[in-house]
């Protein structure tokens, strides 16, 4: 696997297999483990932290928490595999993903990883794809590939298929919903081989050995909407996972592409709203090319969005009372809010606020919704 080398700062090894074991714990998500990064300031401490958390946030349970031996299992499974597994402030580590709402801390990684770097266009659509939408979304690919951008999908039947296959030459991106070893559909897997072997890069959030389920492919979604600067859909449903993820790159501040279908086509359903609803009407490569121009002159910002201080380095504060914990658990209901709301309602420091978030969080009570919104859950841990 060929790195590039560029900016950002590399992971010890201590501190990968730390990042992993807190990523595979009981209710920590990526916002969660940004939460305790930051409070913490290392995967460690936050670890030895998460029994405590969880008590007071009131799980009636204890938190399972990775183990050190269930990690290296999981780094030493990647390494025969030929996988890796790439830190959100590494040098491999997708420019673009970094900066959502959410991404992935630990993502991993097989192919060419200097394929991560550099603009990336998204190209998903119907899975049961016609000749038409399937030669479109060659000559896209083709086309933009050509004009020096990797090209992003899901590996799927149809479209997605089509776009990999037209831009192995140039850099196509595989985002899965399974793990790196689990590729899904079980037709697309000398396809898979040809993106691992050639200038190609798949990538996953997924623990290896997990075998993709319904719920995993929106993560999916969420992961070729983050890694590229604009989604371009071809041949979308009504309802269909398409959409999803041209909703999520619409969330993300992404360009949203539609190719027009013909209203007799349920497969042009999808595509022709998002057309009546402002996305861009594209009808040939340059209507991405054009669209996307200026943004892809921007300088990437290279600072890595989460950062380890010193080891010695502690939080300088008190933990939350107990009155404050009912007063912010108090103000959250079944609707999603914005953090900045409960801490205008409360009345209390933005610290004190994360930290109890982050509690309730930790045991299984609070959900977390796009654009930083959170809600009181119903589970447990």
């Amino acid at each position: 696997m060929t790195g590039t080398g560029g900016p950002g700062v590399r992971l010890s090894e201590r501190q990968r297999l730390a990042w992993l074991r807190l990523i595979r714990s009981d209710n920590v998500g990526p916002a969660t483990f940004r939460d305790l990064i930051n409070h913490f300031g290392s995967a460690e401490r936050a670890i030895a932290h998460l029994p405590e958390l969880s008590q007071r946030g009131g799980a009636r349970r204890q938190i399972r928490i990775a183990t050190p031996a269930q990690a290296e299992a999981e780094l030493a499974a990647a390494a025969r595999f030929g996988a890796v597994f790439v830190g959100i402030g590494e040098p491999d580590y997708p420019a673009a993903l970094r900066r959502i709402d959410g991404a992935p801390p630990l993502i991993a990684a097989i192919g060419d990883l200097r394929v991560a770097h550099g603009p990336a266009v998204g190209i998903v659509g119907s899975r049961n794809a016609s000749i038409s939408g399937t030669k479109f979304a060659t000559r896209l690919a083709r086309e933009i590939g050509a004009a020096g951008y990797r090209i992003v999908s899901g590996l799927a039947r149809g479209i997605d298929a089509a776009a990999h296959e037209a831009s192995l030459d140039t850099g196509t991106i595989a985002a899965m919903a399974g793990g790196l070893d689990r590729p899904y559909p079980p037709e697309n897997l000398d396809l898979y081989e040809r993106i691992r072997e050639g200038a190609g890069l798949a990538l996953s959030e997924m623990p290896m050995g997990w075998e993709p389920r319904a719920r995993d492919f929106p993560r999916r979604n969420r992961l070729i909407a983050g890694i590229s600067l604009g989604v371009v859909v071809i041949e979308a449903a009504a309802r269909s996972g398409s959409l999803i993820t041209a909703r999520r790159a619409n969330d993300f501040g992404r360009l949203v592409f539609a190719v027009p279908g013909s209203p007799l086509d349920p497969r042009a359903a999808g595509t022709n709203g998002l057309l009546k609803e402002g996305a861009i009407l594209t009808t040939r490569a340059a209507d991405v090319l054009d669209a996307l121009a200026p943004i892809s002159r921007i300088a990437p910002d290279d600072e890595p969005l989460i950062e380890e201080p010193d080891e010695g380095a502690t939080p300088d504060w008190d933990p939350p009372r107990d009155d404050e914990r009912a007063r912010v658990a108090g103000a959250l209901g079944p609707s999603p809010v914005e953090i900045d709301d409960i801490i205008r309602h409360c009345g209390l420091p933005a610290a004190t606020v994360h930290y109890i978030l982050l509690e309730l969080d930790l045991a299984g009570r609070l959900d977390r919704h796009p654009g930083g919104m959170v809600s009181l859950g119903s589970g447990e841990t």
